[in-house]
C-alpha cells in the first residue's frame, strides 16, 4: 500500500503510507459533509413559501384533471399553476383538511413488461421488485366562497406531500385528529393480530 509520489519538479520523491492515506480521506469526507451541510441549512431558510412540482389529480376549479405544474403555497393562499397558463388558488384559511398517501405505480411501460418476460428461470419478478416508483397524494378537502365543500387531489415525489401539509400548518390549517386514531387503531389491530 506504500506509493511514492513525485513532486512536479522531480527532484524529490515522497513516501505516503497507509496513515496518511486514511489521514486524507477522513479529512475529505468530514469537508464535503460540512459542505453539504451548509446548503442545507440555507435552503431551509430562504424557504418563506413552499412549492413543489404536482400533478393534480382531480378537484381543483380551473386546472385540467392529470396536469403536471407547481402546488405552491404563498401568503394565504394554495396555489396550482400549470406551466404558463393562469393558476387555481384555494385561500387557506377555506382549507378544512388534509389526507395523505402513499402509493406506488410500475415504470417503464411496454419495454419494461416485455423486458420481464424474457428473463429466464421467473426473473421477471425479481425486476418488477425494482420496477415500481413510490410517490404520495395529498388530498385537500375545502370550501368554496358559496360554502360548498369540494376536495382536491394531487401526486407528488415522495416525501414532499409531507412538506406541503407542514407548510400548510404553519399557515394555520387544522387538521383534524380522525388520521391519529386511525393509526391508533391499525397499530392496535397489529398488536392483537400477533398474540
Amino acid at each position: 500500500m506504500d506509493c511514492f509520489v513525485v513532486s512536479c519538479s522531480r527532484r524529490k520523491t515522497y513516501r505516503v503510507g497507509r496513515h496518511h492515506a486514511l489521514w486524507l480521506s477522513t479529512a475529505l469526507i468530514c469537508c464535503s459533509l460540512t459542505a453539504s451541510a451548509q446548503q442545507i441549512t440555507q435552503r431551509g431558510d430562504t424557504s418563506a413559501s413552499f412549492s413543489a412540482r404536482a400533478t393534480h389529480l382531480l378537484g381543483f376549479a380551473n386546472a385540467r384533471n392529470n396536469s403536471t405544474g407547481t402546488l405552491s403555497v404563498q401568503d394565504d393562499s394554495l396555489q396550482f399553476q400549470q406551466n404558463g397558463k393562469p393558476g387555481a388558488t384555494v385561500k387557506i384559511a377555506l382549507v378544512r383538511d388534509v389526507f395523505l398517501g402513499a402509493e406506488s405505480k410500475q415504470v417503464g411501460g411496454l419495454p419494461m413488461t416485455l423486458g420481464k418476460t424474457a428473463v429466464p428461470f421467473g426473473g421477471g419478478r425479481v425486476v418488477s421488485l425494482f420496477a415500481h416508483e413510490k410517490y404520495d397524494t395529498l388530498s385537500l378537502e375545502y370550501v368554496d366562497d358559496d360554502g360548498g365543500i369540494h376536495g382536491a387531489i394531487f401526486q407528488l415525489k415522495k416525501g414532499q406531500a409531507e412538506l406541503v401539509k407542514n407548510a400548510l400548518v404553519a399557515q394555520g390549517v387544522t387538521i383534524s385528529s380522525h388520521q391519529d386514531q386511525l393509526t391508533k387503531e391499525s397499530a392496535t389491530e397489529v398488536r392483537h393480530e400477533n398474540k
